[in-house]
């Protein structure tokens, strides 16, 4: 397997200024990708930018016109686009709150992050990918089949997103899959998560271990390459055993 199997392939990752976004980023890089960074953290994306020789995008992904502006600015500095890693969430310190009383302007404004940015942003990306097709990854989560309330309905429907637009975009040679992790050890978890919540959670995985952002790297270079060329609408768990499925 070569050390550059994304050399000269342009790949967007939004959310990538810190936690699994920015692992994902800097792993791409290593493997020879010209790396967009998409995010509103714009202080710590230009640095993880900077760093792995990428671009950075200020990007609102539930915006219209910032993903049409982040693709735009894409196809300016690279010609094409490639690969899209649908990743920016609203996560950390985010309200934990049940469906039946979370506030609803949050509420709407949570899915228009969680579910429908992955829409925007595949709208306003995959006509450019020209290059005999392209990949995308959504990120989903555990959470899907486990009470979460609207994380978890957030997720339940980016898997459904993911399988819809892998029948649409097919026949473009555009490939959509997502990646569900588990319970994984990032700023953004510690700081949501009460500490004897992730205790529990992680006793009762068969792997006992919080997961980190590099066990999620293998899988999303792995959809995003032309190894994983017949391979599109299917979710993939990379949880530690959290949720087995039949």
């Amino acid at each position: 397997m070569s050390s550059k199997r994304f050399e000269n392939k342009t790949i967007i990752v939004t959310g990538a200024a810190g936690g699994i976004g920015e692992a994902y980023a800097r792993a791409l890089a290593a493997e020879g990708a010209n790396v967009v960074v998409a995010d509103l953290a714009d202080e710590k994306g230009k640095q993880v930018a900077a760093d792995i020789g990428g671009l950075y995008v200020s990007t609102d992904v539930a915006d219209e016109e910032s993903a049409k502006a982040l693709a735009a600015a894409t196809v300016d500095a690279y010609g094409s686009i490639d690969g899209l890693v649908n990743n920016a969430a609203i996560y950390g310190g985010m309200k934990l709150d049940f469906l039946i009383t979370v506030p609803w302007d949050y509420y709407k404004k949570f899915m228009s992050v969680n579910l429908d940015g992955a829409l925007n942003v595949t709208r306003a990306v995959y006509p450019h990918m020209t290059n005999g097709g392209g990949a995308i990854v959504n990120q989903s989560s555990t959470a899907a089949w486990l009470y979460s309330g609207f994380y978890g309905l957030a997720k339940v429907g980016v898997n459904g997103l993911t399988q819809q637009l892998a029948t649409e975009l097919g026949g473009q040679n555009i490939r959509v899959n997502a990646i569900a992790p588990g319970p994984i050890d990032t700023e953004a978890t510690r700081t949501t998560t009460p500490k004897e919540m992730v205790a529990d959670i992680v006793n009762r995985l068969p792997l006992k271990r919080f997961g980190t952002p590099e066990d999620l790297v293998g899988m999303c270079l792995f959809l995003l390459s032309e190894e994983a060329g017949w391979i599109t609408g299917q979710i993939f768990n990379v949880d530690g055993g959290q949720v087995i499925r039949s």
